[in-house]
């Protein structure tokens, strides 16, 4: 968990609905990895924690006969309970809404568990030794995916002005104050790293490192540009208070006198993906 901060149930208040229409896939080819690495074959059991609104366990519900999915945001378990319907899994799906460290909540055993971009928000250690517990024996895994940090998406040759991201963090920060908000508090330090301290102590063995390469050229609009500055905890919709009309019309100055056209080019980011075995019986 970051240091000098606690969770509180505003981290990502209201900003679920944005998901769909801001916030970039993982990269194509993520779930052919992970079949084949982990010898998927439509059985077993996955367990996403942190799921948010669904976004990575639905891409990979192909691959279990059940998916669960547990997140302590009521609005991000509703977005993805709508989002299984209409992808047809709702039978195969289940989300529960609970914190990381309230688990295994009774849930059972897993083949393998998935953290999308999430662990950082917990207390590691606590949730790291309870997952393996949860995991299959001799053959479960945790699974860390995140964009890979490391590469430059440069927009040079596509037909639109970049995401003016340095910009737009500028009037965030002038609406929302120079340290980076978060639920109540804010992170004076960042989130952590280290997970592979943290996933040794906890007992896994590894990591095995696989990058799913990106760079697909993507094509944006202003209201997905909002709807992804809005999907993030340290710009969510509450945090704006009676000032989040002023902001939205300040945002959408900004993104206008960017492109005219009101259309951005972007690079879809790589996915690192870092797989951790569970090696024996506890």
């Amino acid at each position: 968990m970051p240091e000098g901060w606690e969770w509180d149930d505003t981290l990502f208040l209201g900003s679920a609905p944005y998901y769909r229409r801001g916030r970039l896939p993982y990269a194509p080819g993520l779930a052919e990895l992970l079949a084949e690495v982990l010898t998927l074959d439509g059985r077993g059991r996955l367990l996403d924690v942190g799921c948010g609104p669904g976004t990575l366990a639905l891409s990979l519900a192909r691959l279990f006969s059940e998916v669960v999915g547990v997140d302590p945001d009521s609005g991000m378990i509703a977005e993805a309970g709508q989002q299984a319907d209409e992808a047809g899994v709702a039978r195969k799906t289940r989300w529960v809404q609970v914190r990381a460290e309230e688990l295994p909540a009774g849930l059972g055993t897993f083949t393998v568990a998935t953290f999308g971009q999430s662990f950082h928000w917990m207390d590691r250690d606590l949730v790291a030794a309870t997952v393996r517990s949860m995991l299959r024996p001799a053959g479960g895994a945790l699974v860390h995916i995140s964009d890979l940090k490391t590469e430059t998406r440069a927009v040079d040759g596509l037909p639109y002005p970049g995401v003016p991201y340095a910009a737009i963090n500028d009037l965030v920060g002038q609406y929302l104050g120079p340290v980076r908000r978060a639920g109540r508090g804010v992170l004076r330090y960042g989130t952590p790293s280290g997970e592979a301290a943290v996933l040794g102590r906890a007992g896994f063995s590894g990591p095995e490192r696989y990058v799913v390469p990106g760079g697909q050229a993507l094509e944006r609009s202003c209201d997905e540009v909002v709807a992804l500055v809005f999907s993030t905890s340290s710009s969510a919709p509450h945090l704006f208070g009676t000032r989040r009309d002023d902001f939205e019309a300040d945002l959408g100055r900004l993104l206008r006198e960017t492109s005219r056209a009101g259309r951005f080019s972007e690079r879809q980011p790589s996915t690192e993906v870092f797989i951790w075995r569970n090696p024996s019986a506890h």
